[in-house]
């Protein structure tokens, strides 16, 4: 496995493959990997297939944070991180430091302006500009021919094959479903810094998507489905609800009335100072066509 730290070394490396008409998938990450983010090594290795070439990048992203966010608190630790790549078969590692990506007197940005407004977007400004400013710069550096992110990060997922579509890259974006620890809880690397208490009152979020799947083919309008997954999130005294909403799963737009297409639920929640996130794609009982 080849370990790159500058953008040059891993242009050169993969100029090389793409000499030999190979195809290149990327799995971008902030690192302290777990099982999720392995899925998505795996996911890349299948669209790759056995003559391709998967690249994972680990680079914790200082434009995705805010002044008053975890970015100096963020779990690290690339010799495990690399570990587990070499484990997964991953061909090629890019481990730039700040530095290598950001230009001091950089004035150029990605924004994909309605998607990074809403939703977590609210309650993170700039998070999703960050976000979009270093897929770009991530996917001009590597130039791959498919591109794997998390489904966990919905929001971001739809930014990003906004951006793809808005700025006709010839990139495929994969979407990898969300890997769960054994109780429900979304796996992140944020949860280790969960107190035990925490940690144990964590897997609310799923228990109250659970009970939306399950009601959304009632008949149900989207207001009372919120209303209901929020009261089960509110009942828990740990979590600090951030947001609750429900919209379209296509395209992020609010909805309204009974469901009569596939919506997403995304949910937001603090436990002390650790945000978490999850969603759940519900569907009526009989879709519309």
């Amino acid at each position: 496995m080849d370990i790159c730290r500058s953008k040059s070394a891993i242009r050169a490396l993969v100029a090389q493959w793409r000499s030999q008409s190979v195809p290149v998938v990327l799995a971008p990450t902030m690192g302290f990997l777990h099982n999720g983010h392995l899925s998505l090594m795996r996911r890349a290795r299948l669209r790759a297939g056995e003559t391709g070439k998967v690249v994972a990048s680990i680079f914790v992203n200082p434009t995705q944070f805010g002044p008053n966010e975890d970015l100096d608190s963020y779990p690290r630790d690339e010799a495990r991180d690399l570990e587990l790549l070499r484990l997964e078969g991953v061909d090629a590692v890019f481990i730039p430091e700040v530095s290598e990506i950001y230009d001091p007197e950089a004035q150029t940005i990605v924004e994909t302006t309605e998607l990074a407004r809403m939703l977590i977007g609210k309650l993170r400004p700039g998070h999703f500009r960050g976000v979009a400013t270093i897929v770009t710069k991530l996917f001009n550096i590597i130039r791959p021919d498919a591109a794997v992110f998390g489904e966990k990060d919905y929001q971001q997922l739809a930014v990003i094959r906004r951006m793809v579509q808005d700025l006709d890259m010839e990139i495929e974006i994969i979407g990898a479903p969300i890997q769960r620890e054994a109780d429900g809880l979304a796996m992140s690397s944020r949860n280790v810094r969960l107190s035990p208490a925490d940690r144990a009152r964590a897997p609310v979020l799923a228990r109250a998507l659970d009970q939306a799947e399950e009601l959304a083919p009632s008949g149900i309008t989207a207001s009372r489905l919120r209303s209901h997954v929020r009261a089960t999130l509110e009942a828990e005294p740990r979590a600090q609800v951030q947001s609750v909403d429900i919209r379209d799963a296509a395209t992020l737009a609010p909805i309204s009335g009974p469901l009569t297409r596939p919506a997403v639920l995304l949910l937001a929640v603090k436990f002390g100072t650790v945000f978490l996130i999850d969603n759940r794609v519900v569907h009526p009982a009989k879709e519309r066509t």
